[in-house]
C-alpha cells in the first residue's frame, strides 16, 4: 500500500467522526407523548408482553434484526492474533456491509478473553440481545469448538463466517465449475493446501454435498495431512490419509479440483500440468493467490480457476454470503444455521448465474459478459437479484428442516419485500467502478490545475481506473501544486499536461472548432481566442477529434458556460431534444435519481417522457431496475392546473413508448417513495415498492429538491450525470468534491465503453 493510499485510509476512520457505525433513534422522539411512549411509562406495556411471550421480543425491540459480530482478535484478515482492540475497525466493517447489503443493525463485540470456554460463556450471556452470532476472526482450532459450543447452547443463529461464508462460496464454484467441465462430484479427487478453519468448513461442506471423503487429500504448513502425524488436532484427523506422500507435489497428479486457502505461489505451474483433464483451481489465498490464473493459462487453457481477487472473474467472496444468510435466517427466527441451509444458499448462488442476467446486472458488469460459463461460476457480489433470492432460499430450507420459530406464509410477498433492500444500499457506485477498472479509458480534464482534479486524478491511477489521462493547464502550475500537495503522481509518467498557450497542434484546433462553429457567428479570431483560453473548449474538442475517450469539466465557472461548449461541438445524441442532468444522491435511507435538476428550465411533456427515458438508461447502468415517478403537485388528478396535466401527458406518452417501463404519476414525491402512502390513495398503482428515479415537472423542482435533500438527508451526490450527449461528457460544478469527481470519472469510463461497443456494433 502507497503512502497516498495509507493517508485516506486513515483519514477515512477519522473523519468526519471517529469509526464506521453511530446509532438512530427508528421512532420520533418530539414531544412529551413520544417521550411517555419510549420510555416511562410506555415501556412497561412492551416489556408485559415479552414477559408472557418471549418471542414478542422480534416485534417490539429490534433483536429480531439485530446481529452481534463478535471477536477475540485472535485471527485477524491476514494481519493475524492482533487482538480485539485493534480489530474493533474490521468488525466495524464488517457490520456496515451487513447493513448496506441486507439491511440488519449490528452491534461490534470486541471480546478480550483467548480462553475458549470463557469466551463461549460470554457470548452465550448475550442471547437475549441479539437474533444471531457472527463470530469473526477466531483463530483454529479453538473457533470450531467455540461455534460448536455456542450452536449447542444458543437458540439464535450462529456462524463462523471465516468457516461458513468462504465454505458457500466455495461449494457454489465447485458445483458449477463441475457442471461445466461434466464430471460429478462423487467422482472428482480434491487436493488442498491449507487445513485451517475456512479450508475444513470447505471440504466439510463438499462432504456433505457428495464429495467422498477418501477422494479428499490435504495439506498444509507441514505437508500432507497423513495418518499419526504428530501435532495432528480431531478436525483435520478427519481427512488423514494413509501412505507416503508427503508434500503436495506428491499428491497433485490427476488431481480433479485444488482448493488453495494458504500461501501465495505454493501451486507451481509444472504442478498443474499433472492434474486431471479439464482441472478445477480455486487459489483463494489474498491477495497473492497459491498460483496467479495466467499461469494457469499458459500450462492448461482448460483449466475453470476462482480466486479470491476482484481483478480475476469467478471471486470467491464472503459478501455473497453472510449477509443474506442472516437476512432469511432473521426472518423466520431461526434458532440455528444448518446443513440445510448452508447447502440451500449454495444452490441459490449457483442456480443464480444459470438465469440470464437481466439488463440491469449485465449493464453493471459490462454488458452482455454475463454468462454461464468458466469466467462466470458464481454471481457478482453487487448482483442485485442476491439479496431477492439468497434469503428467501435459506428461509425456506429453515421452515422445511424444522428450525423456524416464525415461519413466512406468503413468500411472494416476501420476495417483494426482500427487494426494496436493493434500493436502500449505499453501495451503488461499486459495480461502475469495477468495471471502469476492468476495461480503463483515456479521460482529458479541462481544469487541470485545480487542487481537486489533480488529487482526484491520484485516486483514480492508483486504483487503475482511467488509462493516463490528458489534464488541459500549465505545466510548471500542475508540477507545483502536486508538489505542495505532497501527492506523488508525476507528469509525463502518470498523466499527460497540454498547456493551451503552449499548443503544438494550436493551428489545426482552432481551424477545427471554427469549422463547427462558423455558422454559429465565430470568426476564425474568436476561434483562435476560445481555443487559446476556454479549456473546456478545447477538452469538447479532442473528445469530438478522438483524441480521448471521455470528458470532465466544469469544476470551475458556471454549468451553463460549460455546457454551451459540449452542446456546440459534441451535440446530442441522434434522435433527441436536448441533454438532461441527473443526480444520484446516496442517502442512509437509500439512493434516489433526480432529474432534470440543471439543463432545462420549463421542459414540456414530450421533453419529459425522453428526459425520463434517458434518466431510466443512467440508473440501469448501476445494475437497478429503474422505478420512475413523475412528481408533482397533483396526487393522481387532484390538480387540473396546466403542470399537472404536463405530468400526466409525459406518463401516457411513456405508457405508449416504454411498456417495459415501471413508471406512475403524477403523484406527490411522499407516494413515490412510500407505496403505504400509495396504497391508500391510488392502489393499482403500475409502481410497486418505492420509487428510485424521481422526475420532476421543471428545473426549479428538481434543483430545490437535490439541494434540499443532499443537505439535510446527510447525502453523497454523484453527479451531475450528464444524459443525452452523443459522446462521453460530463459538465460538474463548482461545488464537486474530490470524491465526486472521482465517481464521476469512473462513469465515464464506463459511458465510453459503452460508445465505443455501440460504434463498433454499427460497424459490424
Amino acid at each position: 500500500m502507497t503512502d497516498e493510499f495509507r493517508e485516506r485510509a486513515l483519514y477515512y476512520h477519522r473523519h468526519p467522526v471517529p469509526g464506521k457505525l453511530q446509532i438512530q433513534p427508528t421512532k420520533r422522539m418530539v414531544n412529551q407523548l413520544d417521550l411517555a411512549l419510549a420510555y416511562s411509562p410506555g415501556v412497561a406495556l412492551a416489556c408485559e408482553e415479552i414477559i408472557k411471550d418471549p418471542s414478542e421480543a422480534a416485534s417490539y425491540t429490534t433483536r429480531g434484526n439485530l446481529v452481534g459480530v463478535v471477536t477475540n482478535g485472535t485471527a485477524v484478515l491476514g494481519l493475524g492474533p492482533i487482538g480485539p482492540l485493534a480489530s474493533k475497525p474490521v468488525m466495524e466493517g464488517k457490520a456496515v456491509l451487513f447493513k448496506k447489503f441486507a439491511g440488519i443493525d449490528v452491534f461490534d463485540i470486541e471480546i478480550n478473553e483467548t480462553d475458549p470456554d470463557k469466551f463461549v460463556d460470554i457470548v452465550a450471556a448475550l442471547e437475549p440481545t441479539f437474533g444471531g452470532i457472527n463470530l469473526e476472526d477466531i483463530r483454529a482450532p479453538e473457533c470450531f469448538d467455540i461455534e460448536r459450543k455456542l450452536r449447542d447452547r444458543m437458540s439464535i443463529p450462529v456462524m463462523h463466517d471465516d468457516q461458513h461464508g468462504t465454505a458457500i462460496c466455495v461449494a457454489a464454484a465447485v458445483r458449477n465449475g463441475l457442471l461445466l467441465i461434466d464430471k460429478r462430484i462423487e467422482d472428482v479427487r480434491l487436493v488442498g493446501s491449507g487445513a485451517g478453519a475456512a479450508a475444513l468448513a470447505c471440504v466439510d461442506l463438499l462432504v456433505a454435498m457428495g464429495l467422498r471423503q477418501e477422494h479428499v487429500t490435504l495439506c498444509d504448513i507441514d505437508g500432507v495431512v497423513y495418518r499419526d502425524r504428530e501435532n495432528m488436532d480431531p478436525y483435520k484427523e478427519r481427512y488423514a490419509v494413509d501412505g507416503n506422500a508427503r508434500v503436495l507435489d506428491d499428491v497433485i497428479d490427476g488431481a480433479d479440483v485444488f482448493l488453495g486457502l494458504s500461501a501465495p505461489r505454493v501451486l507451481k505451474p509444472e504442478q498443474v500440468k499433472r492434474m486431471a483433464d479439464r482441472p478445477l483451481i480455486m487459489a483463494l489465498a489474498n491477495p497473492e493467490p497459491e498460483i496467479r490464473p495466467e499461469l494457469v493459462r499458459e500450462v492448461r487453457p482448460d483449466a475453470i480457476i476462482g480466486t479470491g481477487r476482484s481483478d480475476y472473474p469467478n471471486q470467491i467472496n464472503n459478501v455473497l454470503v453472510f449477509p443474506y444468510m442472516f437476512r432469511g435466517a432473521l426472518d423466520v427466527g431461526a434458532t440455528d444455521i444448518n446443513e440445510a441451509m448452508k447447502i440451500a444458499c449454495v444452490e441459490a448462488l449457483a442456480d443464480l448465474v444459470m438465469e440470464e442476467a437481466d439488463e440491469e446486472v449485465a449493464a453493471a458488469y459490462g454488458g452482455g459478459q454475463l454468462r454461464f460459463g468458466p469466467d462466470y461460476l458464481i454471481p457478482k457480489p453487487f448482483d442485485a437479484r442476491l439479496i431477492a433470492e439468497v434469503p428467501l432460499r435459506v428461509a425456506k430450507a429453515a421452515m422445511d428442516s424444522g428450525v423456524a420459530t416464525r415461519p413466512i406464509e406468503d413468500l411472494d410477498a416476501y420476495r417483494h419485500r426482500l427487494e426494496t433492500y436493493v434500493f436502500r444500499s449505499g453501495l451503488v457506485m461499486k459495480p461502475v467502478f469495477e468495471r471502469a477498472a476492468r476495461e480503463p479509458r483515456r479521460l482529458v480534464y479541462a481544469e487541470g490545475e485545480s487542487m481537486r482534479v489533480l488529487r482526484a486524478v491520484q485516486v483514480l491511477r492508483d486504483d487503475g481506473i482511467i488509462a493516463r489521462p490528458l489534464l488541459l493547464g500549465r505545466r510548471e502550475v500542475i508540477e507545483t501544486t502536486i508538489r505542495d500537495m505532497g501527492l506523488h503522481i508525476v507528469c509525463d509518467k502518470d498523466f499527460d499536461v497540454l498547456d493551451p498557450s503552449n499548443n503544438p497542434n494550436y493551428e489545426r484546433d482552432w481551424q477545427d472548432y471554427h469549422r463547427i462553429m462558423e455558422r454559429k457567428s465565430v470568426s476564425p479570431a474568436d476561434a483562435r481566442a476560445v481555443i487559446l483560453t476556454r479549456t473546456t473548449a478545447l477538452a469538447t474538442l479532442l473528445l469530438h477529434r478522438g483524441d480521448v475517450d471521455g470528458m470532465i469539466g466544469g469544476v470551475n465557472g458556471g454549468f451553463h458556460e460549460h455546457l454551451r461548449y459540449v452542446r456546440n461541438v459534441i451535440g446530442l445524441a441522434p434522435g433527441l431534444r436536448d441533454f438532461s442532468a441527473v443526480n444520484l444522491l446516496i442517502t442512509p435511507k437509500g439512493s434516489i435519481f433526480i432529474t432534470d435538476t440543471y439543463v432545462t428550465y420549463e421542459p414540456s411533456a414530450e421533453h419529459i417522457a425522453q428526459t425520463t427515458r434517458m434518466a431510466a438508461d443512467v440508473v440501469r447502468r448501476f445494475g437497478l431496475t429503474p422505478k420512475a415517478a413523475l412528481l408533482s403537485h397533483s396526487n393522481f388528478g387532484s390538480s387540473s392546473a396546466p403542470s399537472a396535466q404536463k405530468m400526466r401527458d409525459a406518463l401516457q406518452i411513456l405508457f405508449e413508448s416504454e411498456p417495459g417501463l415501471e413508471v406512475e404519476g403524477e403523484m406527490h414525491s411522499d407516494a413515490a417513495i412510500s407505496e403505504e402512502i400509495r396504497e391508500r390513495i391510488f392502489p393499482n398503482s403500475r409502481l410497486k415498492g418505492s420509487a428510485n428515479l424521481l422526475v420532476m415537472p421543471d428545473l426549479d423542482a428538481a434543483n430545490i429538491a437535490f439541494n434540499l435533500v443532499k443537505a439535510m438527508g446527510d447525502a453523497v451526490n454523484v453527479g451531475p450525470i450528464l444524459a443525452g450527449v452523443a459522446r462521453p461528457a460530463h459538465v460538474l460544478t463548482q461545488s464537486v468534491t474530490v470524491r465526486g469527481i472521482v465517481n464521476m470519472s469512473a462513469i465515464a469510463v464506463v459511458d465510453a465503453q459503452e460508445y465505443e461497443t455501440a460504434r463498433d456494433s454499427m460497424k459490424a
